[in-house]
């Protein structure tokens, strides 16, 4: 995949609540925490995941769109 084709937004969904919100990735780091808007849980990556996006996004994080591996 190269850089044109990298999805830059990814759709979060609560596993608490279920609240989606658009969010914008960064291209060169992962998030690693993101509050809920709703519900105010701190969203974690879960075991084996990079980041937010890719345990809870609908589109995995830049760098595993990428280079199938992720920045740490």
């Amino acid at each position: 995949m190269n850089q044109t084709s990298v999805l830059l937004e990814s759709t979060l969904t609560c596993p608490h609540c279920g609240h989606t919100s658009v969010e914008v990735m960064p291209t060169d780091s992962c998030r690693f925490f993101h509050e809920c808007a709703q519900c105010h849980a701190v969203l974690r990556p879960l075991p084996g995941d990079c980041c937010v996006f890719c345990s809870y996004g609908s589109v995995k994080c830049p760098p595993i769109q990428q280079k199938g591996s992720c920045c740490h």
